[in-house]
């Protein structure tokens, strides 16, 4: 009698053992960093904020000449940028953006939520506060989080090649020094300019691929020594000896 009872009881003890580590391994695969962490699966008709963090996030797996809205309603061109993403990294593509999709996203992005390839300081080499252009410090932070993710897909996209940014955001005072248009983008946070390898036009044509609405480099006068890429949502290419 008391030999069953040990092994019922041993028997009591595995089960909840099992049952509790399949709960933590289902818990850990759903853990994130200190960034941010999605609680549920996500897919076409959905909104919220979740959305929104996904999107800013996909935005630059999209279509060609695509600007993907960060709107928060996850509609067709999210669901085509979650594919594209998805596809990109080697996942199940069904545009669906559950637990393998989040878990690529996680590994992809620092605890500011940064993609890996890039930091904040690479975008604001001007001032650190992100104050004095056209926008308040907020919105051009948060504009230039959105341009590193697109810059993240397009490094992908070109073979995980490293890209250099020589200029993001620029205060009044800095956009001044430099010589740059009074309506620049780089006041708004949402800019970067790029050098190096890949050569300028290869990062011009790349660059319609993956969310930018401003596009400029060798042959658009000022440009031949840099391809520029920006957020605007109307599309405004112009890079002549690079057939764009």
């Amino acid at each position: 009698m008391l030999r069953r009872t040990i092994q019922l009881t041993l028997s009591i003890v595995m089960v909840m053992a099992a049952t509790l580590g399949g709960m933590l391994s289902t818990a850990g695969s759903a853990q994130a960093d200190e960034c941010y962490t999605w609680g549920r699966t996500l897919s076409e008709g959905m909104s919220g904020s979740d959305v929104t963090q996904l999107q800013i996030r996909v935005a630059g797996h999209a279509a060609y000449g695509e600007v993907i809205a960060v709107d928060g309603a996850f509609g067709p061109a999210t669901k085509a940028a979650v594919t594209r993403f998805q596809q990109a990294y080697g996942l199940p593509a069904d545009g669906i953006a559950g637990s393998q999709t989040f878990s690529k996203i996680y590994a992809l992005q620092d605890p500011d939520c940064t993609p890996v390839h890039f930091t904040y300081a690479e975008l604001n080499k001007c001032n650190s506060d992100w104050s004095g252009g056209a926008v308040s410090a907020t919105t051009a932070k948060a504009n230039a989080l959105r341009t590193m993710w697109k810059l993240e897909a397009m490094r992908h996209a070109l073979g995980d090649v490293p890209l250099t940014v020589t200029s993001g955001f620029r205060s009044y005072a800095c956009n001044s020094a430099v010589g740059g248009a009074s309506n620049s983008r780089h006041l708004y946070g949402d800019a970067a300019d790029l050098t190096g390898s890949p050569s300028l036009c290869t990062l011009a044509q790349r660059a319609r691929y993956h969310g930018f609405g401003g596009i400029f480099g060798p042959g658009y006068p000022g440009h031949d020594d840099h391809t520029h890429v920006d957020g605007r949502t109307s599309r405004s290419w112009s890079a002549p000896n690079c057939g764009v």
